[in-house]
């Protein structure tokens, strides 16, 4: 998000003439008081927050991204009113509009997060049932640009999630025609693997390239998955996202919708 790797939470002012429209309007005040914080100054304490993985109470002040409520407030009232979903949704439209994204295939994963704390969308871990876990669902195009994302329970099982994330991604436009949201293929690993998801993309216009279960490995599907693995990886490159700090889902996700979007917008300034 801008030319700023040493401080990636600072908004460029490319970034916030996309991102400014977008934010609803403030109401009047009920009360007089201390004047509001600017609204880019708290997407910069947002994106601290997420970059860093610090703790909301410990935001340092000194930095003038406003309190840790003010950014709590306006996190939860901007993910309410889709402003993650359309930044990005804006970002793919401007790729697709300059035939930067592959729709050749799509590549589907998940990761585990482990949960501090027991909420919404948590589950038993894998590893240690008396943990709870989340998992961070996503479906990337060819190259590994995230086109939709979501979180479940961690003990959910991934073919059980798989149509709801590929419907999730929205119609994307940005050339003159139809708008596109479905890949020709979806490639998945062994978590996939059931004939009725099969069955269910084929009817959509999707070939699936599902590895099946008791097969043995080197079928090669790893040379192409590997973007989505890439993909995960940056998304827990935002350290808010290694473990789930957050007991509201709708928070959490909504770090996890922000995250796209900085990775997203990655691939668009390669346009420059």
């Amino acid at each position: 998000m801008g030319n700023r790797q040493s401080r990636p939470w600072i908004v460029s002012d490319e970034l916030w003439s996309l991102v400014e429209p977008l934010l609803p309007k403030p109401g009047p005040k009920k009360v007089e008081g201390r004047p509001r914080v600017p609204d880019r100054q708290v997407l910069c304490g947002i994106l601290f927050v997420l970059h860093t993985g610090i703790q909301r109470e410990y935001l340092p002040q000194e930095l003038g991204f406003g309190s840790r409520m003010t950014c709590w407030r306006r996190l939860a009232a901007w993910n309410e009113a889709g402003v993650w979903d359309q930044l990005h949704q804006l970002l793919l439209n401007e790729l697709r509009s300059n035939n930067q994204l592959d729709w050749e295939q799509a590549v589907i994963d998940s990761s585990h997060a482990r949960a501090a704390r027991r909420g919404p969308k948590g589950g038993p871990s894998p590893v240690d049932r008396a943990w709870p876990d989340s998992k961070h669902h996503l479906i990337v195009d060819g190259q590994g640009i995230p086109l939709a994302v979501s979180l479940t329970g961690g003990n959910r099982n991934d073919v059980t999630h798989l149509l709801r994330l590929l419907d999730k991604s929205s119609p994307v436009a940005g050339l003159v025609g139809r708008l596109r949201r479905r890949p020709d293929a979806l490639l998945a690993d062994r978590g996939y693997d059931h004939d009725i998801s099969r069955r269910l993309l084929w009817q959509r216009g999707i070939r699936p390239v599902i590895a099946r279960r008791g097969e043995p490995h080197g079928t090669g599907l790893g040379i192409f998955r590997y973007v989505v693995e890439r993909t995960i990886a940056w998304l827990h490159g935002f350290r808010r996202l290694r473990i789930r700090w957050e007991r509201r889902d709708d928070i959490h996700e909504a770090f996890l919708d922000l995250a796209t979007c900085p990775i997203t917008h990655r691939h668009v300034q390669r346009l420059c």
